[in-house]
């Protein structure tokens, strides 16, 4: 019995490097990108280099590079399939999230009507929750392939936008007191309580209410605006995520944490639940916000629109120098040298990864040429934010060239002129 369950678990691992099982797509992608960074470490402490090229320094690093970049295509590869795989199996666990939360509405109205007893207003909250459910039950089903209840909360980039989070919490609690308003409307036995009602719904009772859940929406609508002009006028750099994580709500697109996204998060969930607190306690009417707390929110909202606004920009070249080595003598730029080049925001936000350093492309003239990946332990010495150093090919004519760095995000630098000479 031994050999056949060892059979049937090869059988199952290879299936899943393939991505044929439910956790394939993501084994896949772990074990490609662990095989990745065993070479890239492996090849950083000068192992497995083929004698062919080791007399050359030139030679063993364009072929390091090339195999990097070959490594690096796999982990791309899998990336994709592990995102389209998470898009397609969360679906199901955000309708767990929805209706396990629906469940705990229904524990508390029970243990809260324990003592005070059950009311027109506790039936209202648990008919607008399954209402609620439902329409987010119906939404996932709809866009089950891109991430099902979070699919309207996922940016073009492939991560979850903080602006769209905020907005859509505040425009879902909304309809959900409304809901719980009509719910008691129609439930009401006499004029008077009706009217009572209708009165709960009186712009001047959610003025405040209503001009957060405006502003906020605006600025989720700003932002998005805001991003795709800076994109399309090459002012600000997009790599798209290999898939949304919760941690995008409160970092940039480099995995730092951001102090706009941060602060817009909190302060709008601190308003959140004191309008929640105060739907619980009033039911019969919109929650009053106290313009102080209005205030607030609106100078977190134009805090986070203004520094959306201030990020990015385009890379620059500062100066392109010849790269001299230990020894080398000082000398023009001829074909075959190694020019440094010297400068701002080669590296777009989020694509410190290998697959996104291979797309580094620097021109020479009218020759394109790859940014060699430089490994080592741990990382890369080249590229990076802010030098990159190639080889100026022999295709390169002497004379005035201009050189010019198009980036992972394909935006393209200033030229800078330099002198190449004949040997």
């Amino acid at each position: 019995m031994a050999l056949p369950q060892a059979a049937g678990r090869e059988t199952h691992e290879a299936a899943c490097a393939r991505g044929g099982c439910t956790h394939g797509a993501r084994e896949g992608h772990r074990r490609a990108v662990a095989a990745f960074l065993a070479k890239r470490d492996e090849l950083a402490a000068g192992q497995g280099l083929p004698a062919a090229v080791a007399h050359s320094a030139g030679a063993t690093r364009q072929w390091v590079s090339d195999e990097l970049a070959q490594s690096a295509e796999v982990v791309a590869a899998r990336g994709l399939a592990e995102s389209a795989a998470w898009h397609a199996s969360l679906w199901p666990r955000t309708l767990a999230v929805v209706w396990g939360g629906t469940g705990a509405v229904l524990a508390v109205q029970a243990l809260t009507a324990y003592g005070a007893g059950w009311n027109t207003a506790r039936t209202a909250g648990l008919v607008a929750t399954v209402a609620v459910a439902a329409l987010l039950t119906l939404a996932a089903r709809v866009h089950r392939e891109r991430g099902g209840v979070l699919a309207p909360l996922i940016g073009e980039d492939n991560r979850l936008s903080t602006s769209r989070a905020v907005a859509g919490l505040w425009v879902l609690f909304v309809v959900y007191a409304v809901l719980v308003l009509a719910g008691q409307l129609a439930g009401a036995s006499g004029p008077a309580a009706r009217d009572a009602l209708i009165d709960g719904l009186g712009l001047a009772r959610g003025a405040a209410t209503l001009t957060v859940v405006a502003v906020l929406c605006a600025v989720a609508v700003l932002v998005r605006r805001v991003v795709t002009v800076r994109v399309l006028g090459q002012r600000l750099q997009k790599v798209r995520a290999v898939r949304p994580r919760g941690a995008d709500l409160l970092t940039d697109d480099s995995g730092r944490g951001s102090f706009t996204d941060v602060q817009y998060v909190l302060v709008t969930a601190a308003a959140l639940v004191f309008a929640a607190v105060r739907l619980g306690r009033r039911p019969e009417r919109l929650p009053e916000l106290p313009w102080a707390l209005a205030v607030l929110v609106l100078v977190s909202a134009v805090t986070y629109l203004a520094g959306k606004y201030a990020e990015g920009g385009r890379p620059v070249i500062h100066s392109v120098v010849r790269a001299r080595a230990a020894g080398d003598l000082d000398s023009p730029i001829r074909t075959g040298d190694d020019i440094e080049i010297r400068g701002a925001g080669f590296v777009p936000p989020g694509g410190q990864g290998a697959q996104a350093l291979t797309r580094l492309v620097v021109r020479i003239g009218s020759v394109h040429v790859h940014v060699p990946l430089v490994p080592v332990p741990g990382g890369f010495t080249n590229p990076s934010d802010h030098t990159l150093t190639v080889p100026v090919p022999v295709e390169v004519e002497p004379g005035r060239v201009d050189v010019q760095v198009i980036t992972a995000a394909g935006l393209e630098t200033n030229r800078t002129t330099i002198e190449v000479t004949a040997d």
